[in-house]
């Protein structure tokens, strides 16, 4: 097509009096010649990428999803002139997803295009041009890049930077209200109108400006604000007038009275700014935790709430809820379209004879009817189906879960109206809502916002999707999100929950150790105490919501549930539920291993989807299909599970976790010999009774610090006393915290540490030396230490002084064992070893075993071998960490404790520095490698075990090992 100039096309489409359907695929042609750029005929021929009437056979009479398509580019509808473009643009939001989501939606009337970004994650722009503006250059860029690098036209902003900067400004307005003794609650409440209100004029809902005006006329006299706030409040409870502009009734329960909370002139500044930002593209999800933050800084923090990445929520939505139901779908569908298939064939039925015509015609008719029927009937079973759905969340916090719940089963409701419109059928509205969420949550403020949040993200879809609002109430009540506790009524009994046909979730993040510091001793023993036998008492937080989904499960009460958990529920107490789903059920998709935050702390969270195990037995984890998932969320080709080991009694009160200080108890070790050196007490004791060295997981990964604790074991307080230095020291740093703790013992005894440690001391008391591993650290390190430290809680400590348990200990099998069996920590996701599973559980070779003396295997050569691999390897290393030449050793100031290691000088410090075993391992010299090598070599030998085993292979002869040795 020759190319046109800006003016002729002008001056044509300004005389133009076309109707629309005639006038559109005509001012297409030209614009594309206009700009320089192929046109549809052009282009693709076939139509397959770039077409104009998209969708035309959609449905019986129908205009089609959109008047021109390009794919990956733009849906663009055209209207008549001086018709209103924003019907236009609904119909292609309306269409956007059969349209495969284009990254922009053009219409226009001849006279203007008006350019609307669809991105995901970014704020909505519009950009329109005139008729008349097609004479400036930079008009006819932004046009060929409409059709050749949209890309260009995306917004810089993204809805994440918008919600952010609005919640921030909210999160200090929460503050300082507070501050000043308003109640929480209230300023809650209070700021959740506000939020609303200035979404509902950003999208029209409060009509001219109506929410700035007020903030406009109360700046200069802010005791006009309350006032003002609250006739509006007052209006939008039950529709009405608001001066003489007419309010459309809201309530819902966010607008339940008129009160409002004074406002200054610095608050009023806060909220303006914030109301000049665009609201009608907030995210929720983001904003309820952001406000939540500023809000209620104290309870909801204790309980785990966090803003959660909308991606990670969706691996638990999309195999519960959407995958499920698209597969639904996808079966009805298909009856759907065999239905029409039968209605066409009977409609497409002739008479062989004349004499038979009527007969034949009423039989199809008939025929081609109730296929019909059967079709949509069909088609209405499935939308009521999804109207019917109910999702619940017990732990719903600011509703980030239900608000993606509801827009997934409205997206699914919406595509399957989209396919049976597409096969001929009428498209109904959408009619699945709110009510379809379900929330259980014990803070008011957080059930409050989860509401908003809901409530706002309707809004948002339907409006995205080209559907008016629902009215009268614009906002419908919400009490399917209740406000109590999850887990305990009133008298103490277990809790029911909801119908529902899944639940979601993310439970609170607190460990058993931590339960009664941050929900008092007096509720975690009531929530214990009613959950047993169910569960015993040394489980994380978290397990209630499991045992209470399954058991939902187990009485044909739920289909689904997916949850969110700290990777503590794979291992030791915590694991019982999971076990038993997998044993009565399946854990059907799972991410054993997921990036989380909390409060700002990064984590390792698992996310585990679980159902009865009916239908498909196929599995997925980390996304991957496996035939089973088992209860320490591993699987293998080989189905073995691990989780099945026991522990194992020739391992018994072997290995211990160091004592728990809870205070400052550790000393710098020049501040310990200072009192070393001091003269007997009062008792005619030395100060060497009650001081030991210290050393935490750092100490064996870096170099040692050199510390000391204060240890007075079990003695009383007056016989404490006696260490007058030690003592004094104790009373003034740690009593007055110890004093501010919640377990009554530790405030009433707090000179000692917080867990003695007295069955490890005793443990370790008849050996020169017993050995020690960090519970976490990047590396599954070995080490020795001398008799009278005293490790932290941080490290295990193994009661052995015999090369061989090391060496065992070292290896690869263990390793391997330990790996699969203790899980990972932190944000560097490290390794954890515990006693209970790294250890007690692990099968040493016949007749090594940690409960025969070292003594009794002495002349045994797999022994002999084993002992000399491993002192070789200690060797190694020591060698490398302390150089001779780097170190001279210096006696301590009391006898019976080990040598001091110190460097030869400033530079033979700064060397040492490099020289630890976490870098060491991190470059593995082949030095290291051999010798590693050898050691394995003897420990297989020890085993009857070829030396190449794979993996597999190792850990299921291990498992093999341990199932008969644990049978009684």
């Amino acid at each position: 097509m020759a190319q046109i100039s800006a003016d002729d096309f002008i001056a044509k489409w300004q005389a133009s009096t076309l109707k629309e359907r005639s006038a559109s695929q005509s001012h297409f042609n030209d614009l594309c010649a206009l700009l320089g750029v192929e046109n549809p005929i052009q282009a693709d021929q076939k139509g397959e990428w770039y077409c104009f009437e998209r969708g035309a056979s959609k449905t019986i009479g129908g205009d089609g999803w959109a008047d021109v398509w390009k794919r990956g580019h733009f849906g663009w509808e055209y209207k008549g002139k001086r018709k209103n473009l924003d019907l236009a643009f609904a119909q292609l939001q309306q269409y956007a997803v059969a349209l495969e989501n284009p990254p922009l939606l053009v219409v226009s009337d001849m006279d203007r295009i008006v350019i609307h970004t669809n991105w995901t994650n970014t704020v909505s722009e519009v950009h329109e041009i005139m008729l008349d503006d097609l004479t400036d250059p930079h008009k006819l860029d932004m046009l060929r890049w409409v059709f050749e690098e949209p890309d260009r036209l995306r917004p810089s902003k993204t809805i994440d930077a918008l919600t952010r900067e609005a919640a921030d400004k909210f999160a200090g307005l929460a503050i300082t209200l507070r501050e000043r003794g308003h109640d929480p609650q209230d300023v809650a409440h209070f700021v959740n109108r506000l939020v609303f209100c200035m979404f509902a004029e950003d999208i029209n809902l409060l009509s001219r400006h109506m929410f700035s005006t007020i903030l406009e006329r109360a700046f200069n006299r802010p005791h006009l604000a309350q006032d003002l706030l609250g006739q509006l409040f007052a209006a939008m409870k039950d529709g009405g007038l608001f001066g003489v502009d007419e309010i459309e009734w809201f309530n819902g329960g966010l607008f339940d009275d008129a009160s409002a909370i004074p406002l200054e002139r610095d608050d009023l500044k806060t909220v303006w700014s914030a109301a000049e930002l665009d609201w009608s593209d907030i995210d929720p999800s983001i904003f309820g935790t952001l406000f939540e933050r500023g809000l209620d800084p104290s309870k909801r923090s204790q309980l785990g709430a966090h803003y959660t990445d909308p991606e990670k929520i969706m691996m638990i939505v999309r195999p519960v809820i959407i995958e499920p139901l698209q597969a639904e779908w996808q079966h009805v569908r298909s009856e759907i379209e065999t239905q029409l298939g039968k209605a066409e064939a009977a409609r497409q039925r002739r008479p062989e004879t004349q004499s038979e015509a009527r007969r034949v015609y009423a039989a199809a008719r008939r025929q081609e009817e109730a296929a019909q029927r059967k079709a949509r009937e069909l088609h209405t079973g499935f939308i009521e189906r999804l109207r019917s759905f109910r999702v619940l969340d017990p732990a719903c916090g600011s509703g980030n879960f239900l608000y993606l719940a509801l827009l997934s089963l409205k997206d699914l409701e919406h595509r399957a109206n989209l396919d049976v419109e597409a096969l001929g059928l009428e498209r109904p509205a959408p009619s699945v809502g709110p009510e379809a969420v379900l929330g259980i949550e014990i803070n008011p403020y957080a059930a409050e916002l989860a509401r908003v949040t809901v409530w706002i993200g309707e809004i948002q879809w339907m409006r995205k999707n080209g559907f008016s609002v629902s009215r009268k109430p614009i906002l419908k009540p919400l009490q399917t999100i209740e406000c109590r506790d999850a887990l305990l009524n009133d008298d103490d009994s277990r809790t029911s929950w909801p119908s529902a046909d899944v639940i979601i979730g993310n439970p609170p993040f607190v460990g058993n150790k931590r339960m009664i510091e941050y929900l008092g001793e007096e509720y975690v023993s009531r929530v214990r105490s009613t959950y047993q036998p169910d569960l015993s008492g040394g489980v994380d937080f978290v397990c209630y919501w499991f045992a209470k989904a399954w058991a939902q499960i187990t009485q044909g009460q739920l289909q689904r549930a997916g949850l969110v958990s700290t990777q503590s529920i794979r291992r030791g107490a915590s694991n019982e539920p999971l076990k038993a789903i997998v044993e009565n059920g399946r854990i059907f998709d799972a991410w054993d291993d997921e990036p989380w935050v909390v409060d700002g702390a990064a984590v390792r969270v698992s996310l585990i989807c679980f159902d009865a195990g009916s239908g498909q037995q196929t599995a997925h984890l980390d996304g991957a299909e496996v035939g089973r998932i088992f209860a320490d969320l591993s699987a293998s080709v080989s189905e073995l599970d691990l989780a099945s080991a026991k522990p194992l009694s020739e391992n018994k009160d072997i290995s211990f976790q160091g004592p728990v200080k809870v205070g400052a108890f550790d000393i710098e070790g020049d501040l310990a010999r200072e009192w070393l050196k001091l003269p007997r007490n009062p008792n005619g004791r030395p100060n060497s009774d009650v001081l030991r060295p210290w050393a935490n997981a750092s100490d064996m990964t870096r170099r040692p610090s050199g510390k000391w604790i204060i240890d007075f074991a079990e003695m009383i307080e007056a016989e404490a006393s006696l260490y007058e230095a030690p003592f004094e020291y104790v009373r003034e740093n740690i009593k007055p915290i110890r004093d501010k703790n919640r377990d009554e013992q530790r405030r009433k005894n707090w000179w000692r540490l917080g867990r003695s440690g007295s069955d490890l001391k005793n443990a370790v008391s008849r050996y020169e030396k017993f050995i020690v591993t960090p519970r976490v650290s990047k590396h599954r390190l070995f080490c020795w230490a001398h008799s009278t430290l005293l490790p932290d809680s941080r490290v295990v400590a193994i009661a052995r002084g015999d090369d061989v348990t090391f060496g065992v200990l070292h290896s690869r099998y263990h390793e391997l064992w330990s790996l699969r069996l203790g899980g990972w920590h932190g944000v560097g996701n490290d390794p954890q070893y515990t006693p209970s599973l790294g250890f007690e559980t692990f099968p040493f070779p016949e007749g090594l075993a940690p409960n025969i003396p070292a003594s009794d295997y002495a002349d045994d050569p797999r022994a002999q071998a084993i002992g000399e691999a491993a002192s070789r390897l200690n060797e190694l290393r020591e060698n490398w960490l302390n150089p001779p030449d780097l170190v001279r050793r210096e006696p301590e100031v009391v006898e019976g404790y080990p040598d001091r290691i110190i460097p030869m000088d400033e530079k033979a410090a700064g060397e040492l520095k490099k020289r630890t075993l976490t870098n060491l391992y991190n470059q593995r010299p082949a030095w290291l490698d051999n010798a590693h090598r050898a050691l394995d070599e003897a420990v297989a030998k020890a085993y009857g075990w070829p030396a190449d085993l794979s993996d597999d292979e190792t850990l299921e002869r291990l498992l093999a090992f341990n199932l008969k040795r644990s049978q009684p």
